[in-house]
């Protein structure tokens, strides 16, 4: 489970590169994250692998509970302690959407305590609908250019109004080095998911630049290490693909 500890108030300088130690030093709380982080990514022999994690994030009218119970916030802490093996800048860009999608805002070693209500704040972020493309043409602009890898956990826990769309994107995006990681709060058998599971099937892409998992209808009943078992279950062989097809380097 996700780790909630004293608030810590100092951070590590935006010049200084975010390891084990400073995440020690700065943000004692997730250190437990950080070393399971780094076990599941191990385990994949993506120990020595380096890339930029995105959290996108559903803000649809039915994702209300989520955000109150501090689910949301608790996948955050989950987030940059992946990103600390992933990345050396102790940051994880966050996109909020509904029915459009939000700039992107900066979830940060150090400032995490509340920072998935502080962002909502700054940002004045709106409860709506759900549509996905327009938070990944956000991470697909943010990232444009980029050499590096990266890893979007792209949450949400129903349906999206908008699958055509989707669909293109994807296609769209197969040719850069960016991996889409679904990830559904609620029953992995529920039909608001069936479009995510059929990701795996969408034909004429370069790769298959697309996972998804479901977190159940309560995530924090998840640990930690299964939960970055299921984030990174697909990504190797993405990886992989993407390599051997020139996409990443």
């Amino acid at each position: 489970m996700g780790i909630f500890a004293r608030r810590n108030t100092s951070t590590p300088s935006s010049t200084t590169p975010v390891t084990a130690d400073t995440v020690a030093e700065h943000a004692p709380d997730l250190v437990s994250l950080v070393k399971t982080a780094g076990v599941s990514l191990t385990k994949r022999g993506l120990g020595s692998e380096r890339a930029a994690v995105y959290l996108v994030l559903d803000h649809s009218g039915s994702m209300q509970w989520y955000y109150d119970q501090g689910t949301v916030q608790n996948l955050a802490e989950q987030a940059l302690g992946l990103a600390v093996n992933l990345d050396d800048d102790g940051t994880v860009p966050v996109v909020f959407f509904n029915d459009t999608a939000y700039k992107p805002q900066d979830a940060r070693i150090g400032a995490h305590h509340g920072i998935i209500d502080a962002l909502r704040r700054s940002g004045n972020v709106k409860w709506g609908g759900t549509r996905y493309a327009p938070a990944m043409r956000r991470v697909i602009d943010a990232h444009r250019g980029q050499a590096t890898p990266a890893f979007v956990i792209f949450q949400t826990d129903g349906a999206c109004s908008d699958q055509d769309e989707t669909a293109e994107l994807l296609h769209e995006s197969a040719a850069m080095p960016i991996f889409w990681q679904f990830v559904g709060f609620g029953s992995q058998d529920s039909i608001e998911f069936t479009f995510l599971r059929t990701l795996n099937q969408l034909r004429g892409r370069v790769v298959d630049n697309a996972g998804f998992c479901a977190a159940g209808p309560d995530p924090r009943q998840l640990t930690d290490a299964d939960l970055y078992d299921r984030l990174l279950d697909e990504y190797p062989q993405w990886l992989a693909a993407a390599r051997t097809a020139g996409i990443v380097q």
